[in-house]
């Protein structure tokens, strides 16, 4: 597509008319809205003024309290559901010498919880809390050669194709 000179100046004019460059490549058709807008900053068209506002100035969102009392150590989403059991998947993951799970129990010493700053190598990354809080963890327990997650996460994560697609199917009802 080449700018003309008649389609440069009818842009120019829908510019100054105060079409968005959406609108103006529309009406141009065989152009894009980044087109418009490369060819108005080439052609140095001035930027447009914002509707004034409102004198008054906007209120601020109140700030936060800081709680009064120590914050409830988070669980993982897994936690929410204490009749899953994760099972092993030794074909998607290396091999992991692990004792077994206990049932239900999947508290994590608050002592192995760490920040990303604290992370060794060796360190299980599986999250625990909200991001952006001061509360958000990793689990921080010996991981695994090679993986990511201690053996308990690691059950988690890595799930079997077969057991996922069967879920799927039992979840759906087919």
């Amino acid at each position: 597509m080449q700018w003309t000179d008649e389609r440069v100046e009818l842009l120019k004019k829908l510019w100054n008319d105060g079409l968005s460059a959406s609108q103006i490549a529309g009406e141009l058709g065989q152009v894009t809205r980044n087109a418009v807008i490369g060819k108005v900053h080439r052609l140095g068209l001035s930027g447009r003024a914002k509707a004034p506002s409102s004198s008054a100035p906007r209120a601020r969102k109140p700030a936060r309290a800081t709680p009064s009392a120590p914050p409830r150590p988070s669980m993982p989403a897994s936690r929410s559901n204490l009749a899953f059991k994760p099972r092993p998947a030794p074909d998607l993951m290396p091999a992991v010498d692990v004792a077994p799970l206990p049932e239900i129990d999947n508290v994590v010493p608050m002592g192995e919880r760490c920040t990303i700053m604290e992370l060794k190598e060796y360190s299980c990354r599986w999250p625990i809390g909200e991001p952006g809080t001061e509360e958000f963890r990793y689990c921080g327990a010996r991981s695994g050669t090679g993986i990511p997650y201690c053996g308990y996460h690691a059950r988690i994560a890595y799930q079997p194709v077969v057991d996922r697609r069967r879920d799927r199917k039992v979840a759906s009802g087919r």
